[in-house]
């Protein structure tokens, strides 16, 4: 595994003419998309729009941003119902405030891509990314599961979401986004009765997002694990651009080290990084990488 990198960075002009110029002559494009990719798209989890969605949540427990209340040990089912249901649809079925995923969709819809991804918020099938493209290896905020979890399966929660929010007293704006009537104060709980519970132990529902062991893989997660390992045999020996996405150093053996090293065992493949704040490469392939240390949204704007 290659790890000994040095952070360099092209000019924002030069690497964006760079990135251009393999994008166009790439036989495929490998995209590695991280949460920066869906932050630059206006999906921010503290600020404004956390105050505007979890004041109350934020006054009582004096949380500061939505990853916080998301931990927290609610003494009731109803109260963290409360609190994911808001966070689910805001950052699930609302659609994303800046056309981030649409431009990338444009980039690439026209070549032989593929998109790896650690995001949760179905942002790339909304830009209108084939769903055979797609590996999502940590979940989906769409999607409920056994929290023990007694089996493999996983249960669509658009439905039983959209209830618990508008049982707080949100409404739904033409659209899709969420709307508190003036003069109502949400409620912090949702009835006993949208409390999800496994169909088959009894036990509660949780969210299929990959926090530890007990995250569930099922027959559609091995499925698109099946599609990229036939994606990267395909292109092994290729003219392959691997696209690394706003991707950051939390969960670096997913995308960061796998891309690295990829790029090196090819010779004809292309690495290409953008990211603000941590734009970087191995030494081992500077010369075919493109590291443009830049909010990832301007640069496909620029593209």
């Amino acid at each position: 595994m290659l790890r000994q990198k040095r952070f360099l960075a092209d000019k924002m002009t030069d690497g964006i003419d760079r990135l251009r110029d393999a994008m166009s002559t790439a036989d495929a494009v490998l995209i590695g998309a991280g949460a920066g990719l869906s932050v630059s798209a206006g999906f921010t989890y503290a600020g404004k729009r956390f105050d505007r969605y979890f004041d109350d949540f934020a006054r009582k427990y004096h949380f500061q941003d939505m990853y916080s209340g998301g931990f927290y040990p609610y003494k009731t089912l109803e109260e963290h119902w409360a609190y994911w249901s808001r966070y689910i649809y805001i950052n699930r079925y609302m659609n994303a405030p800046k056309p981030v995923y649409d431009r990338l969709y444009d980039l690439v819809k026209d070549k032989d891509y593929f998109v790896l991804t650690t995001n949760v918020d179905h942002c790339f099938q909304k830009a209108g990314f084939e769903k055979c493209r797609l590996f999502y290896t940590q979940g989906d905020y769409g999607l409920f599961q056994c929290s023990r979890p007694c089996h493999a399966k996983k249960y669509d929660n658009e439905s039983v979401i959209r209830k618990m929010v508008a049982a707080q007293g949100y409404r739904f704006d033409d659209d899709g986004a969420l709307v508190l009537p003036q003069g109502v104060m949400p409620q912090m709980t949702v009835p006993s009765e949208l409390v999800p519970y496994c169909p088959v132990c009894g036990e509660p529902m949780s969210m299929n997002l990959r926090a530890d062991e007990t995250f569930v893989e099922d027959e559609g997660w091995h499925l698109a694990a099946g599609q990229y390992a036939k994606f990267l045999r395909n292109h092994r020996e290729g003219n392959i651009l691997f696209l690394e996405a706003a991707v950051g150093f939390n969960t670096p053996g997913i995308i960061k080290y796998p891309f690295w090293q990829m790029t090196a065992e090819n010779p004809k493949a292309t690495y290409a990084c953008v990211n603000l704040g941590e734009t970087c490469a191995p030494m081992e392939i500077r010369d075919r990488s493109i590291c443009i240390n830049a909010d990832i949204g301007k640069v496909f704007e620029e593209l």
